[in-house]
């Protein structure tokens, strides 16, 4: 679904990204692990068209996606929850869910890729249909946490990238932020998560790539990473 080669970003003078390649398959979940500042969230930028200066391969889908405008990345169906979460405060739950609105897509083989109503992402989300017209800047955290994922679903991706989704909210949200996960790749969609707490990718990923000082340092998959407390010590405590 994915095809990352040779991907460095640039904040200015300042190089943060040094050759990343990586791979997301269809249906997969792939977790991007690291301490704070290792580059996780500038790839997502960097894949999404977000970060001005970038260099490497990107194909998604079968497209090559290396030189395109952000909108134009999202019109191919790739979803971005940001860390940040950007909802619209003044719009309501519903509203939020209309602007990110696009239409059905198909897979590169043609098979039509999962199609998304506020009524499906309403039973993936029992705390939205409590509040469809609940303002966002009106909700909690963990809360706003799933719109921003729902708004994402609403322009029905192939691949979602989810940027610390697990980060400041509850241990319930947690929980269900995870089943949310394991639900989209029983879908067919392909997920690549930037994640600090292994915890949360143990749940969910199949594979890992673990960044430091934007580059990857070992990969391999979850059960390997949780077979390996070295590669844990050295690249993800605190």
């Amino acid at each position: 679904m994915l095809s990352v080669e040779s991907l460095s970003a640039w904040y200015g003078a300042a190089r943060i990204l040094f050759d990343l390649n990586l791979e997301v398959g269809r249906g997969e979940v792939v977790a991007l692990m690291g301490r704070n500042g290792a580059g996780k969230s500038t790839t997502m930028k960097a894949i999404m068209g977000l970060v001005a200066r970038r260099q490497g391969v990107l194909r998604f889908n079968g497209g090559d996606i290396s030189r395109m405008k952000p909108y134009e990345i999202a019109r191919r169906g790739v979803g971005f929850t940001p860390e940040d979460r950007r909802i619209f405060a003044d719009l309501t739950v519903m509203e939020n869910l209309d602007v990110g609105r696009q239409p059905p897509r198909r897979f590169a083989d043609g098979a039509p890729a999962p199609a998304w109503t506020p009524g499906k992402l309403f039973a993936l989300f029992p705390n939205l249909a409590e509040m469809p017209n609940r303002p966002g800047g009106r909700m909690s955290g963990g809360e706003q946490q799933m719109l921003t994922v729902a708004r994402t679903l609403m322009g029905n991706p192939l691949l979602v990238l989810l940027d610390e989704p697990s980060e400041g909210v509850a241990p319930l949200i947690v929980e269900q932020m995870a089943n949310t996960i394991v639900e989209l790749k029983k879908e067919g969609l392909s997920v690549l998560l930037s994640e600090q707490n292994i915890h949360f990718a143990r749940l969910v990923s199949d594979r890992v790539y673990v960044l430091e000082k934007g580059e990857i340092h070992w990969q391999g998959t979850m059960a390997a990473l949780d077979a390996n407390p070295d590669v844990q010590t050295t690249y993800l405590t605190v």
